[in-house]
Protein backbone atom coordinates (compact mmCIF):
# COMPACT_ATOMS: atom_id res chain seq x y z
CA UNK A 1 0.00 0.00 0.00
CA UNK A 2 1.33 3.41 -0.95
CA UNK A 3 2.05 5.72 1.99
CA UNK A 4 -0.39 8.57 2.51
CA UNK A 5 0.61 12.07 1.51
CA UNK A 6 1.43 13.03 5.14
CA UNK A 7 3.61 9.92 5.45
CA UNK A 8 5.46 10.73 2.22
CA UNK A 9 6.05 14.30 3.37
CA UNK A 10 7.48 12.99 6.63
CA UNK A 11 9.85 10.74 4.65
CA UNK A 12 10.64 13.58 2.25
CA UNK A 13 12.00 15.59 5.17
CA UNK A 14 14.40 12.87 6.29
CA UNK A 15 18.10 13.48 5.86
CA UNK A 16 19.12 9.98 4.88
CA UNK A 17 22.84 10.70 4.86
CA UNK A 18 22.72 10.98 8.62
CA UNK A 19 20.21 8.17 9.01
CA UNK A 20 17.77 10.18 11.10
CA UNK A 21 14.81 12.50 10.81
CA UNK A 22 15.62 16.12 10.00
CA UNK A 23 13.42 19.04 9.12
CA UNK A 24 14.35 22.64 8.44
CA UNK A 25 12.97 23.59 11.85
CA UNK A 26 10.51 22.41 14.47
CA UNK A 27 8.07 25.21 13.71
CA UNK A 28 6.84 23.84 10.40
CA UNK A 29 6.63 20.16 11.19
CA UNK A 30 3.04 19.79 12.40
CA UNK A 31 1.63 22.31 9.94
CA UNK A 32 3.28 20.47 7.05
CA UNK A 33 1.70 17.14 7.97
CA UNK A 34 -1.76 18.56 8.59
CA UNK A 35 -1.65 20.51 5.32
CA UNK A 36 -0.74 17.27 3.54
CA UNK A 37 -3.69 15.50 5.17
CA UNK A 38 -6.07 18.31 4.22
CA UNK A 39 -4.83 18.19 0.63
CA UNK A 40 -5.30 14.43 0.40
CA UNK A 41 -8.83 14.79 1.75
CA UNK A 42 -9.64 17.44 -0.87
CA UNK A 43 -8.17 15.34 -3.69
CA UNK A 44 -10.22 12.36 -2.50
CA UNK A 45 -13.41 14.43 -2.63
CA UNK A 46 -13.97 14.30 1.13
CA UNK A 47 -13.58 18.06 1.63
CA UNK A 48 -14.76 21.10 -0.30
CA UNK A 49 -12.30 23.94 -0.89
CA UNK A 50 -14.49 26.27 -2.90
CA UNK A 51 -13.95 29.99 -2.42
CA UNK A 52 -10.74 29.42 -0.50
CA UNK A 53 -12.62 27.93 2.47
CA UNK A 54 -12.92 24.39 3.72
CA UNK A 55 -15.89 22.23 4.68
CA UNK A 56 -16.63 18.53 4.97
CA UNK A 57 -18.23 17.04 1.88
CA UNK A 58 -18.45 13.34 2.72
CA UNK A 59 -20.67 11.81 5.40
CA UNK A 60 -18.11 9.22 6.50
CA UNK A 61 -14.42 9.62 7.40
CA UNK A 62 -11.63 7.95 5.41
CA UNK A 63 -10.12 4.67 6.53
CA UNK A 64 -6.68 6.02 7.45
CA UNK A 65 -6.69 6.95 11.17
CA UNK A 66 -4.71 10.18 10.85
CA UNK A 67 -6.69 11.39 7.84
CA UNK A 68 -9.89 10.53 9.72
CA UNK A 69 -8.73 12.48 12.75
CA UNK A 70 -8.08 15.56 10.63
CA UNK A 71 -11.39 15.08 8.76
CA UNK A 72 -13.33 15.05 12.04
CA UNK A 73 -11.87 18.44 12.96
CA UNK A 74 -13.38 20.07 9.89
CA UNK A 75 -16.67 22.04 9.88
CA UNK A 76 -19.87 21.27 7.98
CA UNK A 77 -20.10 24.87 6.78
CA UNK A 78 -17.24 26.64 4.94
CA UNK A 79 -14.58 28.24 7.16
CA UNK A 80 -11.11 29.63 6.52
CA UNK A 81 -8.27 27.12 6.53
CA UNK A 82 -5.89 28.58 9.11
CA UNK A 83 -7.63 27.45 12.30
CA UNK A 84 -7.85 23.83 11.16
CA UNK A 85 -4.25 23.81 10.00
CA UNK A 86 -2.59 25.62 12.89
CA UNK A 87 -4.39 24.92 16.15
CA UNK A 88 -3.69 21.18 16.33
CA UNK A 89 -0.36 21.17 14.52
CA UNK A 90 1.35 20.01 17.72
CA UNK A 91 -0.64 16.74 17.57
CA UNK A 92 0.24 15.82 13.97
CA UNK A 93 3.67 14.28 14.08
CA UNK A 94 3.17 11.47 16.60
CA UNK A 95 0.44 9.52 14.72
CA UNK A 96 2.23 9.83 11.38
CA UNK A 97 5.49 8.68 12.95
CA UNK A 98 3.72 5.73 14.58
CA UNK A 99 2.15 4.72 11.25
CA UNK A 100 5.52 4.71 9.49
CA UNK A 101 7.06 2.74 12.34
CA UNK A 102 4.23 0.18 12.13
CA UNK A 103 4.84 -0.36 8.41
CA UNK A 104 8.61 -0.64 8.92
CA UNK A 105 9.48 2.49 6.93
CA UNK A 106 11.24 3.96 9.96
CA UNK A 107 12.45 2.77 13.34
CA UNK A 108 12.10 4.89 16.46
CA UNK A 109 14.39 4.56 19.44
CA UNK A 110 13.87 6.50 22.66
CA UNK A 111 17.15 7.96 23.88
CA UNK A 112 18.05 9.78 27.07
CA UNK A 113 21.42 11.42 27.41
CA UNK A 114 22.93 12.50 30.68
CA UNK A 115 21.50 15.83 31.78
CA UNK A 116 19.12 16.04 28.81
CA UNK A 117 15.46 15.25 28.22
CA UNK A 118 14.62 12.01 26.43
CA UNK A 119 14.12 12.29 22.68
CA UNK A 120 13.28 9.99 19.77
CA UNK A 121 15.96 8.92 17.31
CA UNK A 122 14.29 8.18 14.00
CA UNK A 123 16.07 6.06 11.41
CA UNK A 124 14.95 5.47 7.83
CA UNK A 125 14.74 1.79 6.92
CA UNK A 126 15.20 2.27 3.16
CA UNK A 127 17.33 5.34 2.33
CA UNK A 128 16.97 4.69 -1.41
CA UNK A 129 13.20 5.03 -1.12
CA UNK A 130 13.63 8.48 0.42
CA UNK A 131 16.25 9.54 -2.13
CA UNK A 132 13.96 8.47 -4.99
CA UNK A 133 11.08 10.43 -3.46
CA UNK A 134 13.23 13.52 -3.05
CA UNK A 135 14.46 13.20 -6.65
CA UNK A 136 10.90 13.09 -8.04
CA UNK A 137 9.92 16.18 -6.07
CA UNK A 138 13.06 18.05 -7.05
CA UNK A 139 12.54 17.20 -10.73
CA UNK A 140 9.08 18.79 -10.56
CA UNK A 141 10.88 22.09 -9.98
CA UNK A 142 14.41 21.84 -11.37
CA UNK A 143 13.32 20.51 -14.77
CA UNK A 144 10.41 23.01 -14.91
CA UNK A 145 7.89 20.76 -16.70
CA UNK A 146 4.30 21.78 -17.34
CA UNK A 147 2.65 21.78 -13.87
CA UNK A 148 -0.51 20.23 -15.33
CA UNK A 149 1.53 17.18 -16.41
CA UNK A 150 2.80 16.50 -12.86
CA UNK A 151 0.78 14.31 -10.48
CA UNK A 152 -0.93 16.44 -7.82
CA UNK A 153 0.77 14.63 -4.96
CA UNK A 154 4.18 15.61 -6.38
CA UNK A 155 2.98 19.17 -7.01
CA UNK A 156 1.84 19.32 -3.38
CA UNK A 157 5.12 18.01 -1.99
CA UNK A 158 7.19 20.41 -4.07
CA UNK A 159 5.06 23.43 -3.18
CA UNK A 160 4.90 22.58 0.53
CA UNK A 161 8.63 21.86 0.72
CA UNK A 162 9.27 25.35 -0.62
CA UNK A 163 6.71 27.07 1.62
CA UNK A 164 8.08 25.49 4.81
CA UNK A 165 11.71 25.71 3.60
CA UNK A 166 12.55 22.01 3.83
CA UNK A 167 16.28 21.98 3.13
CA UNK A 168 16.43 18.22 2.57
CA UNK A 169 14.57 18.97 -0.69
CA UNK A 170 15.64 22.45 -1.83
CA UNK A 171 18.38 24.76 -0.64
CA UNK A 172 17.61 28.44 -0.23
CA UNK A 173 19.68 29.15 -3.33
CA UNK A 174 17.67 26.62 -5.36
CA UNK A 175 14.38 28.14 -4.20
CA UNK A 176 15.56 31.55 -5.37
CA UNK A 177 17.02 30.29 -8.64
CA UNK A 178 13.88 28.36 -9.56
CA UNK A 179 11.33 30.85 -8.29
CA UNK A 180 9.51 30.97 -11.62
CA UNK A 181 8.98 27.19 -11.66
CA UNK A 182 7.89 27.20 -8.01
CA UNK A 183 5.46 30.04 -8.66
CA UNK A 184 3.94 28.09 -11.57
CA UNK A 185 3.50 25.01 -9.38
CA UNK A 186 2.04 27.12 -6.57
CA UNK A 187 -0.48 28.69 -8.95
CA UNK A 188 -1.48 25.26 -10.21
CA UNK A 189 -1.89 23.97 -6.65
CA UNK A 190 -3.97 27.03 -5.70
CA UNK A 191 -6.30 26.31 -8.58
CA UNK A 192 -7.05 22.87 -7.13
CA UNK A 193 -6.94 23.65 -3.39
CA UNK A 194 -7.46 27.41 -3.05
CA UNK A 195 -6.44 29.03 0.21
CA UNK A 196 -4.54 26.20 1.90
CA UNK A 197 -1.05 27.05 0.67
CA UNK A 198 -1.30 30.61 1.99
CA UNK A 199 -2.61 29.32 5.32
CA UNK A 200 0.37 26.94 5.55
CA UNK A 201 2.83 29.74 4.90
CA UNK A 202 1.10 32.08 7.36
CA UNK A 203 1.06 29.41 10.07
CA UNK A 204 4.72 28.55 9.50
CA UNK A 205 5.86 32.17 9.60
CA UNK A 206 3.77 32.82 12.71
CA UNK A 207 5.35 29.90 14.56
CA UNK A 208 8.85 30.80 13.43
CA UNK A 209 8.41 34.42 14.54
CA UNK A 210 7.65 33.44 18.13
CA UNK A 211 10.23 30.69 18.26
CA UNK A 212 7.63 28.00 18.82
CA UNK A 213 8.18 24.38 17.94
CA UNK A 214 6.59 21.02 18.41
CA UNK A 215 8.39 17.74 18.71
CA UNK A 216 7.27 14.18 19.07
Amino acid sequence: MQPTLPQRLYLLCCTVGKGKFALTNLQGRGQLLRAAALTELVLAGLLSSEGGKVARRAAEPPGDPFLAEVWRDLPDTPKIWLKFLHNKAHTAEKPVCEQLAATGDITVQREKRLGMLASDRVTVSDPQQVLALQARVRNAVLRAPDPAAIPMDEVTMAVFAAEVEVTSVFTGRERRAHKQALDALAAHYDGVVPGLRKALRDSYLSSRAVGGGWGT
